[in-house]
């Protein structure tokens, strides 16, 4: 954004009439960018006509990127923290499944109890027997290695999320907010 102002004096003796022209430019008047003044003053006498030229660059009173610029990473930062929190809940989903289905007894052998016991299997076996494995009536199982499986999980997400919260913080309304 750039404003122009012009300003037009007239002077003189009466004998000697001149006139003074000045232009001046300033280009993004704000506290974040570099203040660029062009200043022109062009004085016309019968005589002769007279251009001095003067740019003053001024430095930003506040030294930061373009608003655009931290808007795209806060955005970037808010959509992987969004990655984190939907891998975290299909990993609990099937971890609970898991849980039900052998709580219940759920024959492996059918469709759904074989695809969910293979898709949760090798998130559950870094912690298989870490405890017990509870044996129940009727072929129904209650592991509890699988239940630290889901807090364990649990906690890593939790603890991703505020370091990328402590890297860069950010709001859901500081995303939304318009730059």
């Amino acid at each position: 954004m750039a404003v122009k102002r012009t300003t037009v004096v007239e002077e003189g003796d009466g004998v000697d009439p001149k006139v003074v022209k000045t232009t001046q430019t300033v280009v993004n008047p704000d506290i974040h960018t570099q203040v660029v003044e062009d200043k022109s003053v062009e004085v016309n006498t019968p005589q002769s006509s007279t251009i001095n030229q003067t740019r003053v660059v001024q430095e930003p009173v506040v030294k930061t990127e373009h608003p655009q610029k931290i808007y795209e990473k806060k955005k970037a930062v808010f959509r992987i923290t969004e990655l984190i929190w939907a891998i975290l809940g299909i990993i609990e989903l099937l971890l609970g499944f898991r849980i039900s289905l052998e709580a219940l007894g759920a024959n492996p052998a059918s469709g759904f109890a074989n695809i969910i016991y293979s898709l949760s299997q090798p998130l559950a076996a870094p912690f298989a027997g870490i405890l017990r494995t509870n044996s129940g009536t009727g072929g129904s199982l209650f592991e509890w290695s699988t239940i630290i499986a889901g807090i364990v999980y649990a906690v890593i997400a939790v603890g991703l999320v505020e370091l990328l919260g402590f890297l860069r913080p950010i709001t859901p309304e500081e995303v939304e907010q318009s730059v």
